[in-house]
């Protein structure tokens, strides 16, 4: 009897073919990776929650469209990644008509992790606020390759981007912490 744990593409096929156990598996290998990633990029845990659960209803309602060129998980944090990086420049555009008073800037919200709840380290919490004040693109490239381990040719793919962008994301991110955390 095999007892192989069937592939992501695989599960996706079977969504696509109206399979709900096979999209609530997908929900439960990626929901918490979701969840970090939206949380690393937006800085806010109400927003970081909506925009992930967002993900999976498009994944829901798109995984026909899923046509293996890449691997899923460069697919599903594709459309993650442009939801919210489309929450964040509409939320820009809603502060620059509003104002920029106190009223409407939104404090980040802290993770949810046992990490956080313990309290980090000061260095790693350096690191992050200065990855939070990271234009939304090199945030999203420093994220992908630190947090989710995928290399230049799948952060490409995700942000619909060439490899050399990247590339040019990652060295102007990178210097930027330095820079930041030198101060």
């Amino acid at each position: 009897m095999d007892t192989q744990e069937p592939s992501d593409e695989a599960l996706c096929e079977r969504v696509a073919a109206g399979d709900e156990r096979a999209f609530d598996l997908l929900v439960e290998r990626y929901q918490a990776r979701a969840y970090r990633t939206a949380w690393l990029i937006l800085r806010d845990a109400e927003d970081a929650r909506d925009l992930s659960q967002e993900a999976f209803v498009r994944l829901y309602r798109s995984a026909g469209r899923f046509r293996g060129e890449a691997r899923f998980s460069t697919w599903f944090h594709r459309i993650l990644v442009n939801l919210c990086l489309d929450h964040r420049r509409k939320w820009r555009l809603w502060r620059r008509a509003l104002g920029s008073d106190e009223q409407i800037e939104r404090l980040p919200a802290e993770p949810a992790s046992p990490t956080d709840r313990l309290g980090r380290e000061q260095a790693a919490k350096a690191l992050w606020d200065a990855v939070a004040r990271l234009a939304p693109r090199q945030r999203a490239v420093i994220v992908l390759t630190v947090q989710e381990g995928l290399d230049t040719r799948e952060i490409a793919a995700v942000l619909g981007t060439s490899e050399a962008t990247v590339r040019v994301h990652l060295h102007r991110a990178v210097t930027a912490l330095r820079k930041t955390l030198r101060a």
